[in-house]
This record gives C-alpha cells, sequence and structure tokens, in this order.
C-alpha cells in the first residue's frame, strides 16, 4: 500500500500543496473573494481584508506560483483572479463541512452576534442571505459564480423568483449590476447582491417576513417568516431570537 503516500503521485501533491496554501488565513480568503466575487486588483483585495498592501503582496506572490491565482496587467493595474474555475467549488464545500452543511443555518456562535438575518448594503446577508443564494443556485435560478466575472448570469428556471415576490425581467438596474454573489464575511459562502438582491429583499420585507432592526443592520425574522421562510428557502431553521 506504499503506493498510496508515493509523494511523487501528482493528485496527492497537488491536494497537498493546496492544502498548504488554504491554511493561512489570508491566502484563503483571498481565494475565497476571488472565487465569489471575481476579479479585485490589489488595493480593492488589501481594503477588503483590511491588511497592508506589502503583506498582501507576499500571499499573491505565494498564490501565483501555487497557480491558485493569475494576473493581468492594464497599464499600471494589475487584476487578480482564480486560475481555475473549479477552486471556488472546493472552497464553498470546505465552508459548508465546516458550518455543518450546505444550507444549514442553525445558530453559530459566531453568527449570533450579528442574528439570524442582517443586511450588506441593501441586500439580504447572514444565514438568511446564504439560504437565499443557495435556494436560487440549486433551483437553477441562477448560475453560481466561476471568479470570472463580478455579474451573475440567470439560470434556465425562473420559478423561484415568482415565489420570492420578485420579477427578475422588471428589475431596472441602472448603473449597478443585476445581480452579484457577495462573499458572507461570517458564513463564508455567497449571498446575492446587486439590483436582484435588493429587490428580493424588499419583497421579504413587504411580505412581512423579516422587518429591519432600527439602527442596526440586524433584520428581525417575524412570526409569519419563522413559518414562511422555511418553506422558501428549504434547510432554514429560522429559529426565534
Amino acid at each position: 500500500m506504499a503506493g498510496w503516500l508515493d509523494p511523487e503521485d501528482p493528485v496527492l501533491a497537488s491536494v497537498t500543496s493546496l492544502a498548504r496554501e488554504l491554511a493561512d488565513p489570508i491566502r484563503l480568503t483571498v481565494l475565497q473573494v476571488l472565487a465569489t466575487e471575481g476579479s479585485h486588483t490589489m488595493s480593492q483585495l488589501a481594503d477588503a481584508l483590511g491588511v497592508s498592501a506589502p503583506r498582501l503582496g507576499n500571499h499573491l506572490a505565494r498564490l501565483r506560483t501555487a497557480g491558485l491565482v493569475t494576473v493581468e496587467h492594464s497599464g499600471r493595474h494589475a487584476t487578480y483572479r482564480v486560475a481555475e474555475a473549479g477552486i471556488g467549488e472546493v472552497l464553498a464545500a470546505l465552508s459548508r463541512f465546516a458550518g455543518g452543511g450546505a444550507a444549514d443555518t442553525r445558530p453559530h456562535p459566531r453568527a449570533e452576534v450579528h442574528g439570524l438575518a442582517r443586511t450588506c448594503y441593501d441586500h439580504a446577508a447572514g444565514r438568511l442571505g446564504v439560504a437565499v443564494f443557495a435556494t436560487l443556485v440549486e433551483r437553477g435560478a441562477l448560475v453560481p459564480p466561476d471568479g470570472r466575472t463580478a455579474e451573475l448570469a440567470l439560470g434556465p428556471e425562473r420559478s423561484v423568483f415568482a415565489e420570492f415576490g420578485v420579477d427578475p425581467d422588471t428589475v431596472r438596474p441602472g448603473r449597478r449590476k443585476l445581480a452579484t454573489a457577495c462573499l458572507d464575511r461570517i458564513q463564508r459562502l455567497p449571498h446575492l447582491g446587486g439590483a436582484l438582491g435588493r429587490e428580493i429583499l424588499d419583497a421579504f420585507v413587504e411580505r412581512g417576513l423579516v422587518e429591519p432592526r432600527p439602527g442596526t443592520r440586524d433584520l428581525q425574522v417575524t412570526e409569519r417568516g419563522l413559518h414562511e421562510l422555511p418553506a422558501l428557502l428549504p434547510g432554514f431553521a429560522a429559529a426565534a431570537e
């Protein structure tokens, strides 16, 4: 059985090399952001992670050497993106495993600080936002992110939008994108941003499923929401707070 542990085995070497890169929080988060939200410049990544550009530069260089990210130069600007679209699936699987399940919304110690649901700009985040995104992808209404672009494409199955109370064909995004993936900082999985994310949250508020908590970014799941949201979002266990 020594063959199983052959260090020259290409698959084994690739997996152990990836594990070494993912073991660092900065490199892991860089990959999660790029795989979820698309390409970023170094300054955008530094702002998102809250680290200095020189410190980040060392990690980006290591990710490039490992073949996990690529860089494109345009004039004085350098844009980073994931080298392979499949890395997003790996990272999402790890986050789901760490969280206890694909659409698991049970209370987690850090997540409880921010409640069951909250807003990120004008769209739903937290366990509610992640469940919305997962449901749209699983039902074929949304094409999952591949790290190539910031904007998401709509899928062929649109019936779930009607169940949410939204018609994507009538959404007018204006200067913003219709649908984007936004990495949830606590769940480490994407939630839905863009004009469509705003419309879905507005529809949930209008239906009385959630309501804003004044002076905070938290959303209160109402009694009606406690009963109706699990039917709309399979796996969403809306426990009373």
